[in-house]
């Protein structure tokens, strides 16, 4: 081989070298750009990943009264962490890896998106019943309030009916009479008090015989003429009367009197006495009376 077929084949050896020099830099540093480019993909992908996962721990934050749908977001809430720790794992070199999970992460938001609008009709149905709810309550307490509004009304009527149907006392003097039954104003022979009483008219009270029962109180409240057979029933109770008087009332004023003997030796004492006339349960009449000697 004469020496220019020689040199013409080292040119080319040369030129094949520097060929393949110049390819394999290129191919290494489109390779390096890819690993790189690969490697922000990957963090890319672990940011959205780690986003999704606190988007699911605000959900689990949230009241969902709903057991089943509290169910599926924890499952898919451990998907993502699952999810999440596999793409750490995983090269940023392993493209196909990362492919997979970036289809899976779009898969799971699928799926998330059709949650939020699970809960967020939940949500809005539960305001709708509360809302509701609350209105009736509030029509509810309307109603009470004007169910105890009327009650009170009929009761106020019912008590305005039963006074109205009540016998009054309108006037009562004091006679102090002796033993003789005459007019005496030496309280030494005072033996008994006299009472003259005038009963208003009533035409809404029911007529009839009615008993009127008399208390009189000396000074010192003392009940005179007590007795303990002398008893009437007043508010739920019997409580002692010094008289009892049987009346016959028709509605029209009725003017009648009422006699309450002293105690052998008692005294009529100086001060005040007061007289209360009872009928049907009711007290009906009270009027003070000074005694002087």
């Amino acid at each position: 081989m004469n020496k220019k077929v020689v040199w013409i084949v080292i040119v080319v050896l040369v030129a094949a070298l520097g060929a393949l020099a110049y390819l394999y830099l290129n191919q290494r540093t489109e390779l390096t750009e890819l690993v790189e480019q690969m490697t922000i993909e990957k963090e890319q992908l672990q940011e959205e990943y780690e986003d999704l996962a606190i988007q699911f721990d605000g959900y689990q934050q949230m009241d969902i009264k709903n057991d089943s749908l509290q169910d599926l977001l924890s499952r898919e809430q451990q998907r993502v962490q699952d999810l999440l720790e596999e793409l750490r794992q995983t090269k940023a070199s392993d493209a196909r890896k990362i492919a997979e999970l970036k289809k899976e992460l779009a898969t799971v938001r699928l799926v998330m998106q059709d949650y939020v609008r699970q809960i967020d009709s939940l949500n809005a149905t539960n305001a709708r019943l509360t809302e509701e709810n609350q209105i009736v309550r509030r029509e509810n307490q309307q109603v009470k309030e004007q169910n105890t509004q009327l009650s009170t009304a009929n009761a106020e009527l019912t008590e305005t009916v039963t006074r109205a149907a009540m016998l009054e006392v309108s006037s009562c003097t004091l006679t102090t009479l002796n033993k003789n039954d005459k007019k005496t104003k030496m309280a030494s022979n005072v033996r008994k008090l006299q009472f003259d009483f005038v009963i208003a008219k009533n035409i809404t009270c029911k007529p009839g015989l009615k008993f009127l029962y008399a208390r009189v109180m000396d000074p010192n409240g003392n009940l005179l003429n007590e007795s303990a057979e002398h008893l009437f029933e007043f508010e739920s109770g019997e409580i002692p009367y010094s008289v009892r008087q049987q009346i016959e009332y028709t509605g029209e004023p009725f003017s009648g009197t009422c006699f309450c003997p002293l105690a052998e030796k008692e005294e009529v004492l100086k001060g005040f006495y007061t007289i209360d006339f009872f009928c049907d349960g009711n007290l009906i009449g009270s009027f003070p009376f000074q005694v002087k000697k």
